[in-house]
């Protein structure tokens, strides 16, 4: 534990941003596997290699990078672990760096897609994601700026991003809307965050746009 440490301390840039986006491009891996329980793992084709490589990109190219300097910042403007500051640095992360991450994923996919319109996604499915978003990542940032070390405040929230961004992941292919409606609304108190896109009639509604 102590020489990774010693390491992190050394070379934090490129521990904290190898770490986040290795975690970042098997989160798409594992959203694959996942998605397809019923195939054969010796199928060809059974992963998108080329969809996971621009998950990648995306991830170590911005992601990475911006989560680095972001928590860099942050500290230097708002130091400290008191409850106060705490509640600062989560209530600016969500309202600053949320929105930039969850844009930066949607429209640099479809940018490397190759789709004619680059925010065509994000406008769809921005609100769902940035509500799920803040509902876990308020946890998770809450631990971060509590509990985790400056220096390793990127590596965590990379481990965090493992899930986050398989879901994400699982939203740019599916209905956002829908999805995030049927994970929430079983739970009190949330359904009204998440309104059921279907009506009595079990069809779907047509998505805000």
């Amino acid at each position: 534990m102590w020489p990774l440490l010693g390491l992190v301390r050394r070379h934090p840039w490129v521990v904290n941003v190898a770490a986040y986006g290795t975690l970042f491009s098997a989160a798409d891996v594992a959203q694959q596997v996942l998605a397809r329980p019923h195939l054969d793992a010796s199928e060809q084709g059974y992963l998108d290699l080329k969809q996971t490589g621009k998950v990648a990109l995306v991830g170590f190219s911005f992601h990475a990078n911006f989560n680095y300097f972001w928590f860099r910042s942050l500290e230097r403007l708002l130091p400290g672990t008191n409850v106060a500051r705490v509640i600062a640095k989560v209530t600016c992360d969500q309202a600053i760096a949320a929105p930039l991450t969850i844009g930066a994923f949607y429209a640099g996919l479809s940018l490397l897609d190759g789709e004619s319109d680059i925010f065509g996604n994000l406008r769809e499915k921005f609100w769902p994601t940035y509500k799920t978003g803040v509902l876990c990542w308020t946890l998770f940032q809450t631990v971060n700026f509590t509990l985790v070390p400056p220096v390793l405040r990127t590596a965590y929230v990379g481990a965090c991003s493992f899930l986050w961004t398989a879901f994400l992941c699982y939203l740019r292919q599916n209905d956002a809307h829908d999805t995030t409606s049927r994970m929430f609304q079983a739970l009190p108190g949330l359904a009204g965050f998440f309104p059921s896109t279907r009506n009595e009639n079990g069809v779907n509604m047509p998505s805000e746009r």
